[in-house]
């Protein structure tokens, strides 16, 4: 039995302003009305297979939660990597967790962040495969390319089997000649970063080629806590595992890779021209989200979040409007983005991690309006959900109730605030904020004091287990 095992780390900085740290791409809605994971999973509809295991960072883990949570979905956990270690050690946690019910399942690992736009192919490749991995093989999939790309790194195969090919050569990212004589040979795929083989194949050959991550990740699942959908590993002994890929540490060492071919329009959407490419475009060639007014545009990408974006005489561009930031390049340049994300690193901008609106387990806020000495936040509680009973040292702050009922705790005393009514919490007194109705609770939070950072926050009880 198929084992789907999904990989929804990373951060898709060429993807900014839209994907950003707290927030990145694989959780974002690109195409469509549903996140990338979400596509992710639901492309799997077909396939029998086990209930899908997740692997995020614990920064993302609400979020993720969420997600699954909307698509009302059975799941065998959200694993909580407590850093980033690359894939070879994710996937052997998963390999070691699949392992614990004496049973030893074909993984397929799956990225959260790709599209493949023909499902039926996707799915008979993936079946075409499946004898192969029971097998002992270890399967990776290529893509047939259709022009001489850059981006990816390439497969060359060797000899034939069965319905794929022995691998002769994991190929770094070549230039662009090298990529053309390439696709034009017909003996090179891109290398998807999409596998198939067996729990126990794959630790096997981590074992026998990596030693120290197969010890690092055994000893890491030794010691498990479980808390709500979330799986957590001693983190210690994951934090001192090798930082390494799978084609690194396995896929290039093996003398059981195997590559199948799968033509199925894959695309890892690395960057905006990838994005306009996979989007849906009109007779110009242009590719519009969200309120845009277009005259004499062609062959460009418009994405506006909150507010009319009008284009006139341009072409190739890329337009990406946030609530906080506005991104204009032209389309052969896109791929250059994560220069001005490493610009706003070095100059410490929150907008290379935050987004204006910023979600948490309990519901969202949106910061509106800042000032010195005032930030002004509005806040949705999701019913039956509470934020944590904490106090401020250095803000007091004002809630007025726009729809909804509140339940609130000032110190000692609790009351209820409904529409149209508010509430004020002095600096340092204990509080919480509960809704208790059945609908989305909407208020105004109005922030004054001499340091308003999100650190200034002593929490005291949490039902998310924030507390410290």
């Amino acid at each position: 039995m198929i084992s789907p095992v999904i990989m929804a780390g990373g951060s898709g900085t060429r993807l900014w302003p839209l994907s950003r740290g707290n927030y990145p791409k694989q959780f974002l809605k690109l195409i469509g009305n549903q996140t990338m994971l979400q596509q992710t999973i639901g492309r799997l509809h077909g396939i029998e297979h086990n209930p899908v295991m997740l692997i995020c960072n614990e920064e993302h883990r609400f979020i993720a939660a969420e997600q699954l949570r909307q698509l009302d979905i059975e799941h065998t956990g959200i694993f909580l990597e407590p850093v980033g270690r690359n894939t070879a050690p994710a996937v052997a946690l998963a390999a070691f967790k699949a392992l614990e019910n004496n049973q030893d399942p074909l993984l397929l690992v799956l990225a959260a962040d790709h599209v493949i736009e023909d499902r039926q192919a996707f799915h008979r490749v993936v079946i075409e495969a499946t004898e192969l991995a029971e097998h002992g093989k270890l399967v990776t999939f290529g893509i047939v390319g259709d022009k001489p790309e850059t981006g990816y790194g390439y497969i060359k195969r060797g000899a034939a089997l069965q319905h794929g090919f022995v691998v002769d050569a994991f190929v770094e990212k070549p230039d662009s000649a090298t990529a053309k004589q390439y696709i034009e040979s017909g003996e090179y795929y891109w290398n998807s970063g999409m596998f198939l083989f067996k729990a126990s194949r794959y630790l096997d050959e981590l074992k026998a080629f990596r030693p120290d991550i197969y010890a690092a990740c055994e000893k890491a699942i030794a010691v498990q806590n479980s808390d709500m959908d979330f799986i957590r590993v001693d983190k210690a002994a994951f934090e001192a595992c090798p930082d390494e890929s799978i084609d690194y540490a396995v896929m290039e060492r093996t003398k059981d890779a195997v590559v199948v071919p799968m033509d199925a329009g894959w695309s890892d959407v690395g960057g905006f021209a990838a994005l306009w490419e996979v989007s849906s475009q009109d007779e110009n060639g242009n590719a519009f989200k969200g309120d845009v007014k277009a005259v004499d545009t062609k062959n460009t990408l418009v994405f506006s979040e909150d507010k009319l974006v009008a284009t006139v005489g341009v072409e190739d561009l890329v337009i990406v409007n946030t609530k906080d930031a506005v991104l204009v390049a032209h389309k052969d340049k896109s791929q250059e983005v994560k220069a001005i994300v490493n610009q706003l690193k070095a100059e410490q901008r929150s907008e290379v991690t935050f987004h204006r609106e910023v979600y948490r387990p309990w519901g969202k806020y949106d910061s509106v309006d800042n000032g010195e000495r005032f930030q002004v936040k509005r806040i949705t509680v999701k019913p039956g959900a509470k934020l944590s009973v904490q106090m401020h040292h250095h803000r007091a702050e004002h809630w007025i109730v726009v729809s909804g009922t509140a339940k609130v705790q000032i110190d000692d005393t609790e009351q209820f605030v409904t529409e149209n009514e508010s509430v004020y919490i002095p600096i340092t007194a204990v509080h919480a904020l509960e809704n208790p109705g059945k609908v989305d609770l909407e208020l105004i939070e109005v922030q004054s004091g001499s340091y308003l950072g999100e650190d200034d926050i002593v929490r005291f009880e949490d039902r998310y287990g924030r507390v410290k």
